[in-house]
């Protein structure tokens, strides 16, 4: 069952649900949602610098380009470019629930995608989210710190999470502040 605005407000009042943001989050509360704003820093994997991705080994450090993109400026991505993005936006979710991570229609309408397949945001999660956008458009897109690119949604648990995400071994993302590589490397079951 996904939560409504009138729900998501209760866990917030009651501190279950903890969203830290620098703008007004009752004004980022939709019907079924709340709203989350894109951050300064964008990092994209350097394709002159990394010929192949080995998944079992890191990538290496000279392949990860950052910007750190100050706000009322823009970053440009282009048509096919893959960036990782971070919201400004950090969220501890409850260990009876789940939250997806979903585009704006606005922006998909333009061949923006904010996320490319890690859209689910496990029950005890504490951090930023990192966010996989792609141009599938034509044309390039400025994007700019700080504007709308998504949004959190909420489903409730039958039970309780036995054993939430931040509790597991293989919790590689827990507390990220920023945009988080992949570091699948560290992955032993192959």
């Amino acid at each position: 069952m996904i939560l409504s605005d009138f729900d998501i407000k209760k866990l917030l009042e009651k501190g279950d649900l903890i969203i830290e943001s620098d703008y007004n989050v009752e004004e980022q509360i939709g019907p079924a949602s709340i709203d989350f704003r894109l951050g300064n820093t964008i990092k994209y994997y350097d394709r002159t610098q990394l010929s192949i991705v080995d998944l079992k080994k890191n990538i290496p450090v000279e392949a990860i380009r950052t910007f750190f993109v100050q706000d009322g400026e823009s970053f440009i991505i282009h048509p096919g470019q893959f960036i990782l993005g971070v919201t400004k936006e950090k969220i501890s979710i409850p260990d009876y629930l789940v939250a997806r991570c979903e585009g704006r229609s606005s922006l998909g309408r333009l061949g923006l995608m904010i996320h490319s397949t890690a859209g689910f945001i496990d029950p005890g999660f504490q951090g930023t989210i990192t966010l996989e956008i792609k141009n599938i458009s034509e044309i390039p897109i400025k994007l700019y710190p700080g504007m709308k690119v998504g949004q959190f949604a909420f489903e409730v648990l039958k039970t309780k999470a036995e054993i939430p995400y931040g509790q597991r071994k293989s919790s590689k993302y827990m507390n990220q502040d920023q945009v988080q590589t992949s570091i699948f490397s560290i992955e032993t079951d192959f």
